[in-house]
C-alpha cells in the first residue's frame, strides 16, 4: 500500500506538474466563484422584480442547471457547440458551464433571502419616500444577503471543487496531471498527491467561508 500510494520518490518526479495543475485550478475556482454568485444576485435582483415573462425564464434556468449534472452539461457544452460554429476551450467552457450551475444555485439562495425579509419592512421604506430598487438596495438585500451567506459559502466550494471536471475536456488541472502521471509510472501515488493538492488550496477556503459567515452573522 505505502509503496502504490505513498511512493515518494514517484511524487517527487511529479510535484511540479502538480503544482502547475494547482495554479490553474485554484485560477478557474476563483473565476466559477466569482463569476457564478455575481451572476445568481443579479438573477434574482431581476426575480425580485416581478415581471412574469422574464420569472419563467429565470425559473426555467435555475431549475435546469439545477437538475443536470454538471459534467453533462460540460460535455455537451464542449462537444455540442462546435457543431453550431462555437469552438471553446477546455477552459473555457468548465468555466462558463460551472459558473452557470452555480448561478442556478445562488439565485435559489438569495432569492430565499429577499422572501425571508419581512413584508412590512418593504412597506415601511416605500412610505419614506424609497424608490422600489433603492428598497431593494438598501433594505432588503443587506438583509437577504446575510441570511445567504451560509448555504452560498457551502455551495460555492462543492462547485468549486467541481473544476476537477474539467479533466475530461484535457484542461491540465490538478486532476488531469495527477492521471497522466498515473498512467505513466502504474501507480496511484500521483492520485495521493493530488488530494493533498485540493485539500491545500480547499482548506484555506472553508476556514475563510467560516470567518465570512461568523463575520455577518446576526447578533444577538
Amino acid at each position: 500500500m505505502i509503496d502504490s500510494f505513498f511512493n515518494l520518490e514517484i511524487m517527487a518526479q511529479v510535484l511540479p506538474s502538480i503544482l502547475d495543475g494547482m495554479g490553474i485550478t485554484a485560477v478557474l475556482s476563483i473565476l466559477v466563484i466569482l463569476t457564478g454568485t455575481v451572476l445568481g444576485l443579479l438573477l434574482a435582483t431581476i426575480r425580485a422584480l416581478q415581471k412574469r415573462p422574464v420569472d419563467l425564464i429565470i425559473i426555467l434556468f435555475v431549475d435546469a442547471f439545477r437538475a443536470i449534472p454538471p459534467l453533462v452539461i460540460l460535455i455537451v457544452t464542449f462537444f455540442a457547440l462546435p457543431y453550431v460554429g462555437i469552438q471553446l476551450s477546455g477552459l473555457v467552457a468548465t468555466w462558463l458551464c460551472l459558473s452557470l450551475v452555480l448561478a442556478a444555485f445562488a439565485e435559489e439562495i438569495f432569492w430565499a433571502g429577499i422572501l425571508s425579509v419581512h413584508k412590512g419592512q418593504w412597506e415601511a421604506a416605500r412610505s419614506t419616500g424609497f424608490t422600489f430598487l433603492q428598497t431593494l438596495r438598501f433594505v432588503v438585500l443587506p438583509q437577504a444577503m446575510r441570511l445567504a451567506l451560509p448555504p452560498l459559502t457551502n455551495r460555492a466550494i462543492a462547485i468549486g471543487k467541481s473544476t476537477a471536471l474539467a479533466s475530461v475536456v484535457a484542461v491540465p488541472e490538478i486532476l488531469n496531471q495527477a492521471s497522466s502521471a498515473q498512467a505513466q509510472y502504474a501507480n496511484a501515488s500521483p492520485l495521493t498527491l493530488a488530494a493533498l493538492a485540493y485539500l491545500a488550496i480547499f482548506i484555506p477556503l472553508v476556514v475563510l467561508s467560516r470567518w465570512v459567515e461568523s463575520r455577518f452573522a446576526w447578533k444577538h
